[in-house]
């Protein structure tokens, strides 16, 4: 494999909502670049990129991909990305690895949720970007207006690098404003040529606000074009590479994927105008041992400092395992330490991947995207390095999972193995959480959205034979009082020889939400000896685990003993233990029971046409519309909603939203539910408890 200068590397991710053609760019990318000797499609399911089983029936892209090409004698690593909201963890782990983003556009519908998001996530790790309007070729397509709304949204500095030549079926090539030439493809090639006479005086009009665009980017040029009225080709070219590195200029252009027109001109652009690893700011490691940060230079001959941001099992292979180098190199055959782990690895082969092709290698030095096979325990976000010179390196942070499912096993001998395997998944994919829940005695699963969950499902099924019923999750709901009483426990067991007897007045009474237990003892004169106190607070506390209504724990009232009586002989701590439950429970009943239900805050972010049809579904979940804002050209509707009424809300969302509405959820209190949906409640609690 031929070594490249660092200066000669781009990396690249490739992100925006889904069906934007992320995919279709990179499979034209590839067979431009000659990696491929033809143009896979995603909806015959035989790109590169697409290679797994849940991605081929499924039609889209469900996981990061890396992928690699040479082009005009650089070395390009092109990370392709999912665009559905269920699989924005993939996103961040490719662009917390990348130099550069491209954001995929629709013509035709322009900006979307999923785009907003990958230029957020972008912004948010200070990534240089240009937006590639793809899909031109399709009925209605139109540049001028997607520019627009771009340069609407993401500011004038989005500015075309290039224009389409036609339109809809007839868009077949592309105007260069930086070469002037037009570029139009011919069985297959790239194909340079003068511009078009109807697209001539365009064309000057478009480059001179290029132009502009590159000078006002930095303040001496722009003090050279006030006096000269434009820039030499030299100041023009440093100009627009220096905008594009610093984030004033954001190139936009036109391209059809799937029809590999304007492609190669996005490859140029790529190389021409991206930056290289030598070009972004050092990566901060944190220095093992002392916890000192130490910036590291992309140098080969540096200490070695690399993150590995994916891992997936391939069959016939093992565990594959994706890292990038910020500094020093790793060998065929080296040994490398993971310094999250504490432990070593001998790193085997090393690649480059495209799908299930793999490129054997025997270096891969800072800068570089590689793979490797068979470690022992190295997985997603862990850092490596060398035992000597150990570094620990920032990973992603995750967000909060918005959907859940109980997962059952449909043979009970499945049990075990549905924790091996999710463990083993989880390793993968540390977006989603399972976790046991003894409260409501289910495994609860959750992640991303409602397709993240069926895709971890599936896994469990392709990959371990684990077969598995979804299940909604049952609801942790809280028992509590709104009124004050009091009663009596008494406890009197007679059996021959020594008996049992326990006496308790209690009072209960409400605390205010979120204030917990109390117990008080207002015992005086030894009415209950205070040896047996801490028995009756026990009593009362093991009662509230499994409440009276219908046995969820019982929250926030205080408990106070007042009186009672006692046997000097039969009384002991386990009568006044049973003494105080049983009047805890007849006090609780008479003390105006509720039930509380969890309640959540949700944003729910939508395109503006979709609003009223987003309120309309919240309120008819009981939700309470707590106010709406605007961010970019979506807005965000925030509300308060019951747990139990958000169930599988993601698929409801993509539907009503056409796949444009995505959502975040957080709990916020427990509140008093509706008596009609209580009693229904405690109906389900006592036909489980008899099942």
């Amino acid at each position: 494999m031929k070594e490249y200068r660092i200066e000669n590397i781009r990396n690249i991710c490739l992100a925006g909502h889904g069906g934007s053609g992320k995919t279709s760019l990179a499979e034209a990318m590839l067979f431009n670049a000659g990696a491929t000797n033809r143009l896979g499609s995603v909806d015959d399911g035989n790109t590169v990129s697409d290679y797994r089983d849940e991605e081929i029936e499924h039609r889209i892209s469900m996981n990061l991909t890396p992928l690699h090409c040479e082009w005009n004698d650089h070395n390009l690593h092109i990370l392709d990305t999912p665009g559905y909201s269920d699989f924005t963890s993939e996103v961040h782990c490719a662009m917390r690895v990348t130099d550069n983003v491209a954001i995929v556009v629709k013509a035709i519908e322009g900006i979307e949720v999923e785009t907003e998001r990958a230029w957020e996530y972008a912004e948010q790790y200070g990534l240089p970007r240009m937006v590639v309007v793809n899909l031109l070729d399709k009925e209605h397509a139109d540049f001028y207006d997607a520019l627009g709304r771009i340069q609407e949204r993401f500011g004038t500095q989005a500015v075309p690098l290039q224009l389409p030549i036609g339109e809809g079926e007839g868009f077949s090539g592309v105007v260069d404003l930086v070469a002037m030439e037009a570029v139009t493809v011919e069985d297959g090639k790239a194909n340079r040529s003068g511009i078009p006479g109807d697209l001539a005086g365009q064309a000057e009009e478009y480059r001179e606000k290029l132009m502009e665009t590159v000078a006002e980017s930095d303040d001496d040029l722009l003090e050279v074009y006030f006096e000269e009225g434009a820039l030499t080709d030299e100041q023009f070219l440093e100009g627009l590479r220096k905008g594009v590195k610093e984030g004033a200029i954001f190139p936009v252009l036109a391209t059809s994927a799937s029809g590999n027109v304007g492609v190669s001109g996005v490859m140029d652009a790529a190389v021409a105008y991206m930056v290289s690893p030598a070009d972004r700011p050092p990566v901060t490691a944190t220095r093992s041992g002392d916890g000192e940060e130490v910036a590291l230079d992309p140098d080969p001959s540096g200490p070695l400092a690399a993150q590995v941001f994916k891992t997936v099992s391939e069959a016939h292979i093992g565990e594959l395992t994706y890292f990038r180098v910020y500094s020093g190199e790793i060998k065929h055959g080296g040994d490398v330490y993971n310094s999250t782990k504490n432990t070593s690895e001998r790193f085997g082969q090393i690649y480059h991947t495209n799908g299930h092709a793999r490129s054997e290698l025997n270096v891969i030095r800072a800068g570089e995207i590689g793979a490797t096979v068979k470690l022992k325990d190295t997985h997603t976000g862990d850092a490596l390095s060398t035992r000597q010179k150990s570094f620990d390196l920032e990973w992603v942070t995750f967000s909060e999972p918005v959907a859940n499912v109980a997962v059952l096993p449909k043979s009970k001998d499945d049990e075990e193995k549905i924790s091996t395997g999710l463990s083993r998944l989880h390793e993968e994919d540390p977006s989603f959480t399972f976790q046991y829940n003894s409260e409501i005695k289910q495994l609860i699963l959750a992640g991303a959205g409602e397709m993240h969950l069926d895709l971890i499902v599936e896994r469990l099924s392709r990959r371990f034979g684990v077969e598995v019923e979804m299940v909604q999750p049952r609801i942790p709901y809280r028992e509590a009082i709104k009124g004050k009483s009091e009663a009596q426990g008494r406890f009197k067991r007679q059996s021959g020889g020594r008996g049992q007897f326990g006496d308790v007045w209690l009072r209960v009474e409400p605390r205010q939400r979120g204030e917990g237990y109390e117990f008080d003892n207002g015992i005086v004169g030894g009415a209950v000896p205070s040896r047996f106190i801490p028995a009756v607070d026990k009593g009362i506390q093991e009662a509230m685990v499994e409440g009276v209504m219908a046995k969820y724990p019982v929250v926030d009232l205080k408990a106070t003993l007042y009186d009672g009586s006692f046997h000097t002989v039969d009384s002991s701590e386990m009568a006044f233990k049973v003494a105080a439950s049983m009047g805890f429970k007849k006090a609780f009943m008479e003390a105006r029971p509720v039930l509380l239900e969890p309640i959540y805050e949700v944003d729910v972010v939508v395109p503006e046409d979709y609003m009223g049809d987003v309120m309309g579904d919240l309120s008819s979940r009981r939700g309470r519309i707590l106010g709406m804002s605007p961010r970019g050209s979506n807005q965000v509707v925030r509300a308060e909603v019951p747990l139990a009424e958000l169930y599988r809300y993601s698929t409801v969302l993509r539907s009503i939203t056409h796949g444009r509405g995505s959502h975040a959820r957080k709990f916020v209190r427990y509140e008093e539910m509706p008596r009609e949906i209580e009693s229904k409640v405690i109906e389900e609690s006592k036909a489980l408890e008899e099942e």
